[in-house]
């Protein structure tokens, strides 16, 4: 009998197939919200069986965490990875996380736990918080498509509806939720240290950098 089998005999027209695919995309894309239409039946099945889901990501070293008021599934590394972020990677995510807590605490969110934060508000909170200056043009847009890619922000074109789109920039960010689970306390600690330094080392520290966006808890 094979891992999934039960699972695939108490769900209704899913094959082991397609728990597999749901299994396999959540390590890979680390974050799954319903919001995303490509998403939304990969978070439905982690959600009904997430138990098995549990199970299945533990011997790979990941913890599920399920988010099932705004809808998401994250598989958080129980270990650090051996390829670490840069350094310019590792600030980004830590200030949009800055950015992110800022303003949900304010209540500045849409009903899927997303903050939106215009260009100017990023360069200036960057530059306030890390004492360096932000990328720009496609420097930044590599950066941003890393926070995609590890399911912490969107980006949005200036035709989308969102806060700040009446200053006709290019896109935002839209920092989602799962930033949360990606980058618990221990970041935001992490953060602090960054600004009471005043400046962070040069990209030459990489190599010995274990601040990790994909590494969870211990980013």
């Amino acid at each position: 009998m094979s891992f999934w089998a039960d699972a695939v005999a108490a769900a209704d027209g899913k094959t082991e197939a397609d728990f597999e695919q749901a299994a396999d995309r959540l390590i890979s894309e680390q974050v799954l919200y319903a919001a995303d239409q490509r998403s939304k039946a990969a978070y439905a099945l982690i959600r009904d069986y997430e138990h098995k889901f549990r199970q299945a990501l533990a011997p790979f070293g990941y913890q599920l965490q399920l988010n099932r008021q705004l809808r998401y599934a994250c598989a958080i590394p129980c270990h650090r990875h051996g390829h670490p972020a840069t350094v310019a990677q590792t600030l980004l995510a830590l200030v949009l996380r800055h950015i992110f807590d800022e303003e949900t605490r304010s209540g500045h969110h849409d009903e899927h736990g997303e903050v939106a934060c215009d260009l100017v508000t990023l360069t200036v909170k960057y530059q306030q918080i890390t004492g360096r200056e932000l990328e720009s043009g496609g420097k930044l847009q590599e950066l941003l498509r890393w926070m995609q890619r590890w399911g912490l922000a969107r980006l949005v074109d200036d035709g989308g509806d969102y806060a700040g789109a009446e200053l006709h920039q290019p896109y935002a960010v839209i920092i989602r939720p799962g930033i949360a689970e990606v980058l618990g306390e221990t970041a935001l600690l992490q953060l602090a240290r960054f600004a009471e330094a005043g400046a962070v080392a040069d990209e030459t520290a990489d190599d010995n950098n274990d601040d990790d966006p994909t590494t969870g808890e211990d980013a």
